[in-house]
């Protein structure tokens, strides 16, 4: 019977071999996709708890107005001088950077 001088080290190499391109992948998924998800989560978080009343904002709809009222999980927009509507917090997208001409 024969037997090869490093057979005790095949096993180590052989899970590197079998578990490696797994944890590869994780690794190269996580800093594709989930890192980068959770920083916009994180952004998204500290615009939604930075809003305060007359900041222009947009809705996830695309509605344009002007925060008149703010609770912790309502939003009351002033669309134009006569129309005011009722959103959920986390139904606005963003902060509006232009300027309502007037």
């Amino acid at each position: 019977m024969l037997l090869s001088a490093d057979t005790t080290n095949t096993g180590a190499v052989g899970y590197l071999y079998t578990y490696g391109p797994l944890v590869l992948m994780f690794v190269v998924l996580y800093f594709l996709l989930i890192r980068p998800q959770q920083k916009r989560q994180k952004n998204r978080n500290q615009m939604l708890g930075g809003l305060k009343k007359g900041d222009k904002v947009v809705t996830i709809g695309g509605l344009h107005g002007t925060i008149m009222e703010i609770t912790d999980d309502i939003c009351v927009l002033r669309v134009n001088d006569a129309t005011k509507m009722t959103f959920d917090r986390s139904a606005i997208n963003a902060v509006s950077q232009t300027t309502a001409k007037e």
